[in-house]
């Protein structure tokens, strides 16, 4: 179980095989934090795939418009969409991207992260100063490196659910 420090800026991330704890860095990247914690809190990463996972790389989820059941899982839709809020402007900052930390996926324009993002199995710093890191795995990194692999994976592992620590 993580040492969670403060809970309104920690999220819980369900797994098939756990909980995977993310400490977010509110003073590093506010904006990034403040939009996980309101999808989380509003249900949208819920039953959302990892729709790309990199063996030794990362693993990328939160397409909140293609991802979830609802309309089935459509591969070829898979990491296009995000959310129907703004897209973000870009917060980086020196933290590196290390195994474990939280980046924001985005287009090629660094102002499009909207609601994906990913978690890196290895220390990928070739990302640093072009991604923005906003947290990073405490807790269950285990659960992480066990996702389903593939660009997308023929049956994708999914966030059972994901909620702020604060409201759990």
């Amino acid at each position: 179980m993580a040492d969670i420090k403060d809970p309104e800026n920690t999220i819980l991330v369900e797994l098939k095989d756990g909980t995977v704890t993310i400490e977010l860095l509110p003073d590093i990247a506010p904006k990034h934090c403040d939009r996980i914690k309101e999808l989380a809190r509003a249900g949208e990463y819920d039953n959302v795939a990892f729709h790309r996972v990199i063996d030794g790389f990362m693993a990328q989820t939160g397409d909140v418009e293609h991802g979830d059941m609802e309309d089935g899982f459509n591969l070829s839709r898979a990491g296009t969409g995000g959310s129907n809020l703004p897209d973000l402007p870009a917060e980086f900052s020196g933290i590196p991207h290390d195994r474990g930390t939280l980046g924001a996926a985005r287009s090629q324009n660094p102002d499009s992260a909207n609601s994906q993002f990913f978690i890196n199995f290895n220390d990928n710093h070739f990302l640093n100063r072009q991604y923005t890191v906003y947290g990073r795995v405490i807790s269950g990194m285990e659960h992480v490196d066990a996702i389903q692999k593939g660009e997308p994976p023929a049956n994708p592992d999914r966030m059972i659910s994901m909620k702020v620590a604060a409201d759990a």
